[in-house]
């Protein structure tokens, strides 16, 4: 049995006549964490949203497990055991943090209690009652990550989860992270800091122009390559000759 949670074969995708993805090979291995990056509008959501299934590839084919997928329904990769965690809150901020706790237990699973959600993040157990809406950036990101561990997902795909929270939250999201990668749960991260997705990551794909610039370990890369490429720069790619 092959131990690839998510494979993506000579993928290409876009929208409309605009190509985003070009021959994109991937892969996410059982257990594993993968750090997506790549400066903006390389790609990275865009591949998420294939693999996730909300996008449809023009070429190529998306597997999960040794099932593919391309062509199957978001819903159905989510019954698969994949989980996307968009980038932005990803809540229904009109209802209140209870209701969108059990709306994050899908239907399948017998284990109806959200109490996982409430242990990884206690700043939700006293908002219970209160609207999603009113919720602090932090809170709100917490509730949608929340989903991430009720669904017991296989792989979990984080499109820039640390997006505009203080540093303390960004703390708490990492080590949830960390929590969710410990228990066996495959990671592909989208993120912004770099430094931080390195660390936690047993592998990294670099995005430019839509294409795999490089594939391999964080040990391999040249950090201020990355760093440059995150600040608009050409991304060329990195030197892996000093690796050992």
């Amino acid at each position: 049995m092959s131990d690839v949670q998510l494979r993506l074969e000579n993928v290409s995708a876009g929208y409309g006549r605009t190509t985003v993805l070009r021959d994109v090979d991937l892969e996410v291995h059982t257990g594993s964490v993968v750090a997506l990056l790549g400066s903006n509008g390389a790609g990275k959501t865009t591949l998420l949203r294939v693999a996730s299934g909300l996008l449809r590839p023009d070429a190529g084919r998306v597997l999960v497990g040794e099932a593919e997928v391309t062509r199957v329904a978001p819903n159905a990769r989510a019954r698969a055991g994949v989980c996307l965690i968009p980038e932005g809150r990803g809540v229904f901020r009109g209802m209140s943090v209870r209701e969108n706790l059990l709306l994050q237990i899908p239907p399948w699973e017998k284990d109806k209690s959200f109490d996982l959600a409430l242990e990884t993040f206690p700043a939700l157990k006293d908002r219970l009652g209160e609207l999603a809406g009113r919720l602090s950036g932090g809170q709100q990101q917490m509730l949608a990550l929340s989903r991430a561990f009720l669904a017991k997902p296989s792989l979990v795909m984080l499109d820039e989860v640390s997006m505009g929270l203080a540093p303390v939250v960004v703390d708490q999201i990492f080590e949830s992270l960390h929590t969710l990668a410990s228990s066996g749960t495959a990671l592909l991260v989208v993120e912004q800091y770099v430094e931080r997705a390195l660390q936690m990551s047993d592998h990294v794909y670099l995005l430019n122009h839509g294409q795999v610039a490089f594939s391999g370990r964080p040990s391999e890369l040249d950090e201020d390559e990355v760093i440059r490429g995150y600040l608009g720069h050409e991304l060329n790619t990195p030197d892996v000759s000093s690796a050992s």
